[in-house]
């Protein structure tokens, strides 16, 4: 089984990354899910500052590969020569990743601030942002759960600078030569 993960900055286009792999028949594991039901188990609300106290807690507790450590069963569960997952939030994940995955490739999406947040402010979820502080410091989260490093170790990169339909095209094309390798 070949396993890509995305990486990405919040708003970067990895939820839109993997609707196009889902599209293409790849299976598609989203990190985030697993933080979000955590949030949803201990009954507190979905907002952006639940999932980052979660995500927080869950990395203190297990360490910082712990959302990657709980995803690995249910990757392993796909019956597909391909699997995305979805949202590495750390270089910890990826180590652990790519040792549990011997055919394993990490993509970043690379995407400027202000479209990020242009595109979060118009995405209708109950941890969207309302002001760019607010994306700010959410960035600033994530990096310390080691998300730079995670997007550094990438050995793709994609550029999600321009319309949604060249971004399409360009995942949908990645995609189409990673499924011929298999």
């Amino acid at each position: 089984m070949k396993v890509i993960a995305v990486v990405g900055m919040p708003g970067s286009g990895k939820g839109e990354f993997s609707a196009i792999a889902q599209d293409m028949g790849i299976p598609v594991v989203v990190m985030g899910d697993v933080i979000r039901e955590e949030v949803k188990t201990r009954g507190l609300a979905p907002t952006d500052e639940s999932m980052g106290i979660v995500a927080r807690a869950l990395r203190e507790k297990h360490g910082m590969a712990a959302i990657a450590h709980i995803c690995i069963p249910v990757i392993n569960r796909q019956q597909a020569g391909v699997v995305l997952v979805d949202g590495v939030r750390g270089d910890a994940e990826v180590t652990m990743l790519s040792e549990t995955f011997p055919d394993f490739s990490l993509v970043s999406i690379e995407t400027p601030l202000i479209t990020r947040f242009a595109r979060l402010s118009e995405r209708g979820r109950s941890d969207d942002l309302i002001h760019i502080s607010e994306l700010i410091a959410r960035d600033e989260r994530e990096c310390s759960f080691g998300l730079g490093k995670a997007m550094e170790l990438a050995s793709v990169r994609i550029e999600n600078t321009g319309t949604r339909m060249e971004f399409r095209d360009k995942v949908r094309e990645y995609l189409t030569g990673m499924k011929a390798k298999t």
